[in-house]
C-alpha cells in the first residue's frame, strides 16, 4: 500500500510540473525605457495551465493571454518609470502550487543610450558578409548540433568568416576612412544548406555560433565605438527560416501566412502604392512566401508585430546598435513597418534606419522615407531608404555612350528627382551590395570607370555605402549570389593574396586601395561634404560638374568620361564660385593657382578645395 501511495504521489508530481519553461523572450529588458509596455513570450510544455504571479516594485502584471497553442503564454508587463534595475521572479503557479519559476532580469541602460547617434551622411560604410570576410577564430568553424558545416569549396557553402575576424580587422578599416560597419545578418541560421548570408533566421535572439557569440557582437561594437565608428545591423521582418524553432511548434495558426499551404509572392511590390491595386494581388505580393526555406511571417498578427518591435529594441540595446538595414522593405505589412520605424525612433530619436526598396523609380523608394505626405495619407518614418534608382543611373551613365539622354545625363535626371524624397540627403547610395554584381563587373572591369562612380559616390548627397572588396578590385566570374560574395584575400591562413599587408595584390589592386583611402580619409572632415548643398550642371561634352556649398566652402568635383583630357571654363558656374580664385586637387595633392579653368585628365574625376 505504501508504495502505491508513493507511486500515485510521484504520478501527481509529473503531471503538475509538466509545465517547464523553455524560452522567455525577451530574455531581460532595461528599466528606463520610454515605453513603459513589454510584453513576454513565454514557451514551455503545457504552459498555459498555470497561474503567472509576479512580485517586484514597479513591476506590473497587466494581462496574461492564452492561445491556441497551450505551450504559449503571452505575458504583458507594465514598468514604472522609476523602476530599478534588479532580478525577479516569475512564478507558474496551478493552485498554490508553484510548478515551475524564471528569474527575469532588469538591466541598466547605458548613460546616453537614448541618445545615440545613428548612422548618418558624414560616415562612409562598409558593408561586410561575415562568412566570406576574415576566419578569426576556426575553432567555430564547425559547431556540433548544427545542420551546417564548414564547406570552402562550395560558392552557397559556410567557408569561416566570423564576427572575431571582423573585430581583428577594424584597423584596417579606420586606416582606409571607413566609419561605419554594416553585416549581413549574423543572428542564427540553423538551416541544412546555404546558411551562410543569414537571411533565414531560426534565432531572432541568438548570433549564429559559427559567428560567434551574442558577447562577441556586443565586444565588436565597443571596439568601433574606440574608434569612433558606428555599427548597423541587418534584420529581416518579412519572414524566417524553416528550421526556426517556432516553426515546429507555432504559437497560432495565423503566425504565418499561407501556412501549411505556402504560395509564393509574386514579387509585385508596387502594390503598396498602387491607387487602383486589387485586393488579391496585394495579398498575393505581402503574404507570400520568397522561397519554401523562407516562411513569410504575418506581421498582422498584434503578437508576432510585438515580438519584433521588441526584437529590434533588445538589440539596438544590448548592442549598442547605431542603425538597423531592413531587409525586403515592401513585403512585410505596411502598417506594421509604420509603427516599428515610430516606436524605435521614440526610443532613440537621433538612431537611422535604412530600408531596402528594390525599386528605380524615385517615387516608390520615396514613399516609404520619414516625413513624406503621401497621397493615400501613408505614413512611414524609416529616416533613410537605399537610393537603388541612383545606383541603377550611375551604373548606366559610365557604361553607355554620351548622348542627348544617355551617358552622364542618366546620372543629372535621375538626381532631379530629388524633389520626391523628403530627405534626399539622408538616403543611403551605394556604387553595389552583396545582392548585385560587383560595380567593377558592372562596368566591364574598367578600373577608371570605377574609380570615378566611387568618386561620385563619396562625394553626392547621400550616405555612401562601399562593400567589402571594392577597394582592391574584388571581381567574379559566375554572376550567382555564393560567386559575388566571394572570400577577402588575406582572410584565411594560406591565402595567396593578402589585402591587409598588400603581399600578392596586384599594382592596378594595391592603386584603387590607395586611392579610396585617400578620398575617404579626406572626407572624414569635409564638412562640407557631409552637410553642404548640392548644386550639379548640365553635363556638356562627356563631362559632369556638380558642387557641395555650404556659405563659407565649396567643393568643386568634375567627371570626365573622355578618353583624353578636358579643360573646363569655369565661367559657366559663376553662381556658386564666385570670389573663390584657387583650389586644391584632394586625389593627386595638386594646387590649382587659377579655378578659371581646370584640367581633368582622360576618364577620371577631380575633386578641386576652392580657395578665396
Amino acid at each position: 500500500m505504501k508504495k502505491l501511495i508513493t507511486l500515485f504521489i510521484i504520478l501527481l508530481t509529473l503531471n503538475v510540473v509538466g509545465q517547464e519553461v523553455a524560452r522567455v523572450e525577451p530574455p531581460n529588458w532595461w528599466a528606463g525605457m520610454k515605453n513603459p509596455d513589454l510584453q513576454l513570450l513565454i514557451y514551455g510544455e503545457d504552459i498555459s495551465k498555470t497561474d503567472v504571479v509576479i512580485d517586484y516594485p514597479g513591476v506590473t502584471l497587466e494581462a496574461t493571454t492564452k492561445v491556441e497553442n497551450p505551450n504559449y503564454l503571452f505575458v504583458d508587463l507594465k514598468l514604472a518609470e522609476d523602476v530599478k534595475a534588479g532580478e525577479f521572479e516569475i512564478q507558474f503557479k496551478q493552485g498554490d502550487k508553484i510548478v515551475d519559476s524564471y528569474n527575469y532580469e532588469l538591466w541598466s541602460r547605458e548613460q546616453g543610450s537614448a541618445k545615440r547617434e545613428g548612422f548618418n551622411s558624414s560616415d562612409v560604410i562598409y558593408l561586410i558578409t561575415p562568412d566570406r570576410f576574415v576566419n578569426g577564430d576556426t575553432s567555430n568553424d564547425e559547431v556540433e548540433g548544427m545542420k551546417e558545416g564548414l564547406d570552402r569549396d562550395y560558392n552557397y557553402g559556410r567557408h569561416g568568416g566570423d564576427i572575431r575576424g571582423i573585430i581583428n580587422s577594424l584597423d584596417y578599416l579606420q586606416d582606409m576612412g571607413f566609419t561605419a560597419v554594416w553585416l549581413n545578418p549574423v543572428l542564427e541560421n540553423d538551416m541544412p544548406e546555404a546558411s551562410y548570408h543569414g537571411y533565414a533566421c531560426t534565432d531572432f535572439y541568438q548570433v549564429d555560433r559559427r559567428y560567434g557569440s551574442n558577447e562577441e557582437y556586443r565586444e565588436l561594437n565597443e571596439e568601433l565605438d574606440k574608434r569612433g565608428m558606428k555599427l548597423i545591423m541587418d534584420l529581416i521582418f518579412n519572414h524566417c527560416g524553416s528550421e526556426h524553432w517556432w516553426m515546429h511548434d507555432m504559437p497560432m495558426s495565423d503566425w504565418i501566412n499561407n501556412y501549411p499551404d505556402m504560395k509564393i509572392t509574386n514579387h509585385r511590390r508596387t502594390v503598396n502604392q498602387d491607387p487602383h491595386v486589387s485586393e488579391a494581388d496585394r495579398k498575393a505580393m505581402v503574404d507570400g512566401w520568397f522561397v519554401s526555406a523562407m516562411p513569410d511571417m504575418n506581421q498582422k498578427n498584434p503578437y508576432l508585430a510585438k515580438y519584433l518591435i521588441q526584437n529590434s529594441i533588445w538589440w539596438t540595446e544590448y548592442v549598442g546598435l547605431e542603425g538597423i538595414r531592413q531587409d525586403t522593405w515592401p513585403y512585410p505589412d505596411k502598417n506594421m513597418m509604420s509603427d516599428w520605424t515610430k516606436e524605435l525612433l521614440v526610443e532613440y530619436p537621433n538612431f537611422n534606419i535604412v530600408g531596402e526598396e528594390w525599386s528605380l523609380n524615385p517615387a516608390i523608394v520615396s514613399y516609404w522615407q520619414k516625413g513624406k505626405y503621401n497621397a493615400d495619407g501613408y505614413k512611414n518614418y524609416a529616416p533613410s531608404m537605399m537610393d537603388f534608382p541612383l545606383q541603377n543611373a550611375v551604373a548606366e551613365a559610365l557604361k553607355n555612350e554620351e548622348s542627348w539622354d544617355g551617358g552622364l545625363m542618366q546620372i543629372y535626371e535621375m538626381l532631379s528627382n530629388d524633389f520626391q524624397y523628403p530627405a534626399a540627403e539622408n538616403l543611403t547610395i551605394f556604387p553595389d551590395n552583396h545582392d548585385m554584381s560587383r560595380f567593377y563587373v558592372q562596368v566591364g572591369e574598367d578600373v577608371d570607370l570605377l574609380k570615378m562612380g566611387v568618386t561620385f559616390f563619396l562625394t553626392t548627397r547621400g550616405i555612401p555605402q562601399i562593400y567589402y572588396g571594392t577597394e582592391i578590385l574584388m571581381r567574379h566570374d559566375g554572376s550567382e549570389h555564393g560567386d559575388i560574395r566571394a572570400d577577402y584575400p588575406g582572410g584565411w591562413e594560406g591565402d595567396k593574396v593578402n589585402a591587409f599587408t598588400g603581399e600578392g595584390m596586384s599594382d592596378a589592386a594595391k592603386d584603387m586601395q590607395q586611392y579610396i583611402s585617400k578620398i575617404q580619409n579626406w572626407r572624414k572632415s569635409a564638412d562640407v561634404i557631409h552637410h553642404g548643398k548640392l548644386m550639379h550642371f548640365v553635363p556638356e561634352d562627356g563631362t559632369y560638374t556638380y558642387f557641395r556649398y555650404n556659405k563659407d566652402e565649396a567643393v568643386m568635383v568634375i567627371l570626365n568620361k573622355n578618353t583624353e583630357a578636358k579643360t573646363i571654363k569655369t565661367d559657366r558656374f559663376n553662381e556658386v564660385i564666385d570670389g573663390y580664385k584657387s583650389g586644391k586637387e584632394i586625389i593627386s595633392g595638386n594646387t590649382i593657382p587659377d579655378i578659371s579653368e581646370v584640367t581633368v585628365p582622360a576618364k577620371s574625376a577631380v575633386i578641386v578645395e576652392l580657395n578665396k
